[in-house]
């Protein structure tokens, strides 16, 4: 029989959130169950819980950074035990049978993959609750092994923001000795910051406030650029092999391309609610690449996971009760927060 758990919802778009009591299904035989012991809150979370992005499903329980105990599993499972400290991202299922899942790109699949929340379910019908909750059922493909060394709470927000800015560090093949500029140091931009300079890249933080430049130091970043001093792009150009946007709001991609080397690319992993315009002979002269990248698969997420435990990299967190989670999202629209907002789940037991 489904299980009856606590979670924290959103009624309608211009609800806040409260408390609610959701189902988990019945665990299969390849599932894990999974006590989630923090949760980090992703600005996705707000999109989706305030309709910004259109299709959101009502009541819905966001949450797609989950880190915690696996408390059973099914008969079939063969990578968890009980006790293993796992993670679940922004994925629960996807085909397995398309060219990108078979590739090991599940958040790319080609019928559509199965988001943690906001989603259809296994059955096709009901609808996927994240990690605002105490308890998940989860295929056990889609669990991932947290590293023994990383404290839960830190970790959390790597199963977004940090497989969010590794994998287009690993696709765009980031190495020791580049040049990279990271746009933006918020949630997205730190963990950019840190995992850029544990690849050895030398890595400049470009920002619109000077008051970032301290932290952008301690995180890892050689260089600090203000782009509302026109001189940055001026005295600048063509600095740059690799440049992560992580930033939502509108900016002047036109003048970033300007910052690229030949052969550069610009990365938008930010999703801004409008088109931004680019030229292209901004990027016909000097062969530079406009791009986008979204999570990476589940491969590339436990590869991630390893990286960060090999170089002992987390997140910078503040740690809330559950019941201030209205408060944390009206801070963090006016980025109040350094740097990602992680909800201990015993506030909600």
């Amino acid at each position: 029989m489904p299980t009856t758990v606590k979670a924290f919802a959103a009624a309608a778009a211009t609800s806040p959130l409260g408390p609610m009591d959701i189902q988990r299904r019945d665990p299969g035989p390849h599932d894990v169950v999974m006590d989630i012991l923090y949760c980090g809150v992703c600005h996705s979370d707000i999109h989706t819980a305030r309709n910004e992005w259109h299709g959101t499903t009502y009541p819905v329980v966001p949450g797609h950074e989950l880190a915690g105990k696996v408390i059973s599993v099914g008969a079939s499972v063969k990578k968890f035990k009980v006790g293993d400290p796992v993670g679940v991202g922004c994925m629960v299922d996807s085909c397995g049978e398309c060219e990108n899942c078979k590739d090991g790109e599940e958040q790319f699949c080609m019928k559509g993959c199965r988001f943690t929340y906001n989603s259809l379910d296994q059955d096709g019908k009901s609808q996927t609750y994240g990690g605002y909750s105490t308890k998940v059922v989860v295929d056990e493909k889609f669990v991932l092994k947290m590293p023994a060394n990383l404290p839960l709470d830190k970790a959390a927000p790597l199963l977004c923001a940090g497989i969010t800015t590794y994998s287009p560090l690993r696709h765009w093949k980031v190495k020791a000795g580049d040049q990279v500029a990271v746009v933006g140091l918020g949630g997205l931009g730190h963990m950019g910051v840190k995992l850029a300079a544990a690849m050895g890249a030398e890595v400049t933080v470009l920002s619109t406030s000077d008051s970032k430049k301290d932290d952008a130091l301690r995180l890892g970043a050689k260089h600090f650029l203000n782009t509302k001093k026109p001189e940055t792009f001026q005295q600048n150009m063509g600095k740059f092999n690799f440049i992560l946007n992580t930033v939502s709001a509108p900016l002047d991609v036109n003048s970033y391309l300007g910052l690229l080397k030949r052969n550069g690319s610009l990365v938008q992993v930010g999703a801004p609610s409008e088109p931004l315009p680019v030229a292209t002979f901004n990027l016909i002269f000097g062969r530079k690449s406009y791009s986008g990248s979204l999570i990476g698969g589940v491969k590339e997420t436990q590869e991630m996971l390893d990286f960060c435990g090999k170089h002992n990299i987390t997140s910078d967190v503040e740690v809330i009760p559950m019941q201030k989670i209205n408060e944390a999202y009206e801070r963090m629209i006016k980025g109040d927060v350094k740097y990602r907002f992680v909800i201990d789940m015993a506030s909600l037991k």
